[in-house]
């Protein structure tokens, strides 16, 4: 019985957060809300934000710098981290009957009208945060504001035909990369700096071990994929191809950063950028090369802590430098 309940609270708990192997059936109407919006997803853009205020080399540990970056993170992980997965699931509602019949849409616990509300609301807000954002740090250029619609409009056509970019693995997981590393990165280096064309270009490059990381949240889909014609990695490559392709961007693009901070004579950053690689080419011999397909939760898990953990390394090494 003890193990019974306790698969069940697992069960919710994942619902809750939106993550693959939830339960059907919860009635709550914000609790089915707050799944559509995965709040998993929000942990990357969150941080995607200190790693910018790092970057900018202008935060400071002050009260109101602190708020400054609570609100660039409201704004990047549940406002329009929360949109984008609301699009995502709102276009994504018959592929998700084959492969996620649980989630909230086809299963039929929230209707199509509440979940284009919850979508434009999220928008909306974003918006509104992101020029508040703008007027408190005193930009003359809105910036934030345009990161934002630019952000929205990446999210509605990697999800929204015509072009639906995440038909395509490369264009689809390369979107998903740049907006999880690239944008909040951006957000938060423009809230305490000056955002320039360096820190453009090696966030850019960073996305392409992100496009590595989007991979690994494709081998769930691959029966639904294929079905339905869209053209992932997993289902282009097959599984043990693009396995490999996934793995050798999250390392190479990473080593490449590294590369990049000895050139500007950041050796101990580099230095630490390399050691934080190591344990994640070892969670990938250990689980995500033998069996993606049943591993790849257990290989984000592990693995994922470590990446993360090099990109404020490397934020805080650009900001050191003053790039």
């Amino acid at each position: 019985m003890t193990s019974d309940n306790s698969a069940e609270r697992s069960a919710k708990t994942r619902q809750l957060l939106g993550m693959k192997g939830a339960a059907p059936g919860e009635t709550s109407i914000w609790k089915i809300r707050l799944q559509l919006m995965k709040p998993i997803t929000w942990i990357p853009l969150i941080w995607g934000v200190v790693c910018g205020a790092a970057s900018s080399g202008g935060y400071s540990w002050t009260l109101e710098d602190i708020l400054k970056a609570a609100t660039c993170m409201l704004l990047s992980g549940p406002l329009m981290a929360g949109y984008t997965q609301t699009l995502n699931d709102f276009y994504d509602r018959d592929i998700d009957a084959i492969n996620e019949p649980y989630r909230p849409i086809p299963s039929g616990a929230i209707s199509i009208p509440q979940v284009v509300t919850q979508i434009l609301v999220l928008l909306l807000g974003g918006i509104g945060i992101a020029y508040l954002l703008d007027v408190w740090a005193g930009h003359e250029f809105p910036n934030l504001t345009c990161l934002t619609l630019g952000g929205a409009f990446i999210a509605y056509i990697y999800s929204a035909p015509p072009l639906k970019l995440k038909k395509n693995g490369w264009l689809g997981n390369y979107a998903l990369g740049s907006s999880y590393i690239a944008l909040p990165w951006w957000a938060g280096h423009a809230l305490f700096g000056q955002l320039n064309w360096t820190i453009v270009i090696l966030t850019l490059f960073y996305s392409l071990a992100g496009l590595g990381i989007a991979v690994v949240n494709d081998f769930k889909s691959v029966e639904g994929d294929r079905q339905l014609g869209l053209k992932s990695l997993p289902v282009m490559f097959g599984i043990g191809t693009a396995a490999w392709i996934c793995v050798l961007m999250i390392d190479i693009f990473q080593a490449g950063i590294a590369g990049y901070l000895i050139s500007i004579h950041q050796n101990l950053y580099a230095t630490i950028l390399l050691l934080l690689i190591i344990p994640q080419i070892t969670f990938q011999d250990m689980y995500f090369l033998r069996d993606p397909l049943k591993n790849d939760v257990k290989y984000q898990a592990s693995a994922q802590p470590f990446l993360v953990l090099g990109m404020l390394v490397a934020g805080l090494a650009l900001g050191h430098a003053a790039i």
